[in-house]
């Protein structure tokens, strides 16, 4: 099982609290110090839609340009700005054995193990 994301991210931060506390074993694949993998991304857009994984509700989104945003219109551009800007991509993103879990909740988490 892999989580991607960012460790000083607060959501992410909640994430690996809650699998840790509930001793579930993961591997981090840091978003900044290993870079946006492709095929997975490629792979989340296929399955969720690219409008599900660019973060638009953070900095990083209004820190952009009017020009670039307006450049976000469909699945290869978004995977364009999500890779030169990983701080865009929603998260964390978990992945067990192929299935995805995108952003953080108790509930959402809890459903996703079966407890």
């Amino acid at each position: 099982m892999k989580l991607y994301g960012i460790p000083n991210c607060s959501t992410v931060k909640k994430a690996r609290a809650w699998l840790e506390e509930r001793d579930i074993p993961y591997e981090f694949h840091d978003f900044k110090k290993q870079g946006v993998p492709e095929a997975t991304m490629k792979k989340l857009i296929k399955l969720l839609g690219w409008e599900a994984l660019v973060n638009r509700n953070g900095p990083t989104w209004r820190k952009l340009d009017d020009a670039r945003k307006a450049q976000v219109k469909d699945a290869a551009s978004a995977l364009a700005v999500m890779r030169e800007h990983s701080s865009l991509i929603k998260r964390p993103i978990l992945d067990r054995d192929g299935q995805f879990q995108v952003g953080f909740s108790e509930e959402n988490y809890a459903a996703f193990f079966g407890e």
